[in-house]
């Protein structure tokens, strides 16, 4: 699985990308987990609020801070 953070760096983007990183811990196995700063990536997904979460490809949140087990429930499902 391929996780993607999308934010400028702000507080709640680095909130995100911690969040993340403590689900993707307990759910195991290999996964990626890339933060995008860069505002030309961000646009070329079509999100205009960050923080945002990509997975796979395809976004699945944006403008809002997922709590860890927000988190484990969107990776679980997929």
């Amino acid at each position: 699985m391929k996780i993607e953070v999308l934010g400028t760096g702000c507080a709640k983007c680095k909130t995100l990308e911690e969040n993340a990183k403590q689900a993707l811990a307990k759910i195991g196995g290999f996964h990626e987990l890339k933060k995008v700063e860069d505002i030309v990536e961000i646009m070329n997904y079509g999100v205009m609020r960050t923080p945002a979460l990509v997975v796979d490809g395809v976004v699945k949140s944006t403008g809002k801070v997922l709590s860890v087990d927000e988190l484990l429930i969107l990776f679980k499902g997929i």
